[in-house]
């Protein structure tokens, strides 16, 4: 087996790069990996969303939350009918309905955060509650009301427009799993929508993606879905007009840079 003499550069990404050569092929411990790599993203998209332990996981916190479905039927529709992922079953959509008559003023809130599978339950499971929870920690701190949160099984990112629309929020967030790939089955995507309705498309939406151990960091996540969010809520738009141009020095729903001082700029 020959070394690759770019495999100095591996040191730098996860990337799939300077992986040798046996004969005509590659050498066998990175077929195997290859071959493992492949498993586990296929795992993070097969993987059930345990909606009942991250409820439990959020209650253990003081953070009320709901579990609906959207309209896909099983995990094989969802993945084969992806229109199906991004609107409520008529059931969910019945109860959000009801419970906004109920709650009154209570359901109307400045932020929703929505919680679904996605493309990788995995990325869910494993980070979806600690960074819920610090960011409903900084809404709290900056005095933003949010609604409870609403785990989706089944979900695609459009369906948290219409839980917020159901719950009169101004802006809507979803915490989703991102599509696996082959270093990166745990993947963790943030998308937020100011002035959520169905029908929203992407380009009104803001993402911060590859949230994850080796990728991008929880806290630091969090902290620019913060900024994000405050410019938005004072803005009152979100998508490409939006810019990520955070400064450095920047601390969650602090004076934004950039801003007009009535905005809260400097």
């Amino acid at each position: 087996m020959s070394e690759d003499p770019w495999a100095w550069l591996r040191q730098f990404t996860e990337a799939r790069i300077a992986l040798g050569r046996c004969g005509a092929s590659w050498p066998t411990d990175q077929w195997l990996a290859f071959r493992l790599a492949h498993a586990q993203a296929r795992d993070a998209v097969l993987s059930p969303f345990d909606q009942e332990a991250l409820q439990a996981e959020l209650a253990q916190n003081a953070v009320a939350s709901l579990r609906l479905r959207s309209a896909a039927r099983d995990k094989n529709e969802f993945l084969t009918r992806p229109d199906q992922g991004r609107r409520l079953s008529s059931n969910a959509r019945d109860f959000l309905e009801e419970y906004s008559r109920n709650n009154g003023p209570l359901a109307w809130a400045d932020v929703c955060l929505v919680i679904s599978d996605g493309l990788s339950a995995r990325a869910v499971h494993q980070s979806a509650a600690p960074f819920a929870l610090e960011f409903l920690a900084c809404l709290a701190g900056a005095h933003l009301s949010a609604t409870p949160v609403v785990l989706v099984e089944f979900g695609r990112v459009a369906v948290a427009d219409e839980v917020a629309a159901l719950l009169r929020a101004r802006l809507a967030v979803i915490l989703i799993g991102e599509r696996p790939g082959l270093s990166s089955p745990n993947s963790l995507g943030a998308y937020m929508t100011y002035d959520p309705a169905p029908g929203r498309t992407d380009e009104t939406r803001n993402c911060i993606s590859n949230i994850r151990p080796g990728g991008l960091s929880i806290a630091e996540g969090v902290r620019k879905l913060c900024y994000l969010a405050q410019k938005a809520l004072e803005l009152k738009f979100s998508g490409f007009r939006l810019k990520d141009d955070m400064p450095a020095h920047y601390l969650p729903f602090g004076p934004a840079q950039g801003l007009p001082p009535c905005l809260g700029g400097e």
